[in-house]
């Protein structure tokens, strides 16, 4: 995402934020690429965040976000529903995080003792560690790539269970089996920061 499309999303408002989104979607499939631009401002925020929770580096979630909105513009006129623009990007930012995800876990293993152990932490490592919320994401590395995927979208994107079965391949079922055994890692992981 470039520094000039952010500089716009925190300009004010204006006429073109009025238009509705399957309009905008119906001109950007006809060519219009303002109407592009519009929705890439729309929605390129929830794409980065979407990728940096699944992939917690914001250099790999940057260019996760930048190759889901590039395969956006390309399959656009592959959408029907135009009223599905939000979701559809959102899956396609899923996949696209999961996919890089399941390539760097194939060539590089998770480092368990990269962030201190907040148990053990003096004020100094507490500090770093940054709380609870530093726990949670220790935790959440120690998950496989699919349970955390499933866990992220859906505890913290709230998605529904067969937009996430979507995204990874896989039945509802098992995605609500993959967060199951997720939530049950985190609650022993977390345990105590009760």
């Amino acid at each position: 995402m470039s520094d000039e499309l952010r500089e716009e999303s925190a300009a004010p408002a204006g006429p073109e934020d009025a238009v509705p989104e399957a309009v905008l979607v119906e001109r950007a499939q006809d060519g219009d690429d303002t109407a592009f631009e519009i929705l890439l401002t729309r929605h390129q925020d929830v794409v980065y965040r979407i990728a940096l929770r699944i992939l917690r580096d914001p250099g790999d979630a940057r260019d996760a976000a930048q190759e889901a909105l590039i395969t956006a513009w390309r399959k656009l006129p592959e959408l029907r529903d135009p009223a599905a623009f939000g979701p559809w990007l959102k899956r396609i930012a899923g996949r696209r995080a999961l996919n890089l995800l399941r390539s760097r876990a194939e060539t590089e293993p998770i480092d368990e003792q990269a962030a201190p152990d907040p148990r053990d932490a003096g004020p100094d490592a507490e500090a770093l560690a940054g709380d609870l919320r530093g726990a949670l994401m220790q935790a959440l590395a120690g998950l496989p790539p699919g349970q955390r995927t499933c866990w992220v979208l859906r505890e913290m994107e709230g998605w529904g269970y067969e937009e996430i079965a979507e995204v990874v391949d896989a039945t509802p079922t098992a995605v609500r089996g993959r967060i199951h055994r997720a939530r049950t890692h985190l609650v022993k992981a977390l345990a105590p920061w009760r």
